[in-house]
């Protein structure tokens, strides 16, 4: 398959996009109108978010893999103690 050039994609997919981009302000419009609860700090959601935004408008390719990062969490070496599962390793090779 050709890859397409700028052109066409943006004919292909600006009716998406602008439908996504304003889902995003309709939901942001939505925050910001909800009352802040007495007392909470604030949600660290929301600056991911922002953090998230801010990578859109940065030029050139890799906005994808950036803003990926900023909504992964943290690699854990023991994630799987955290969730009860067996070591790949152990189960390839059983203890006798």
């Amino acid at each position: 398959m050709a890859a397409r050039d700028a052109a066409n994609v943006l004919e292909q997919d600006f009716p998406e996009t602008r439908c996504k981009i304003l889902e995003i302000a309709a939901v942001l419009d939505r925050i910001d109108r909800a009352p802040a609860r007495q007392g909470e700090p604030p949600d660290p959601r929301l600056a991911q978010l922002r953090q998230g935004l801010e990578a859109l408008l940065e030029p050139g390719p890799g906005r994808a893999e950036t803003i990926q990062r900023i909504f992964s969490l943290a690699y854990e070496p023991e994630w799987m103690a955290r969730f009860g599962l067996a070591d790949p390793a152990a189960r390839q090779n059983p203890r006798p």
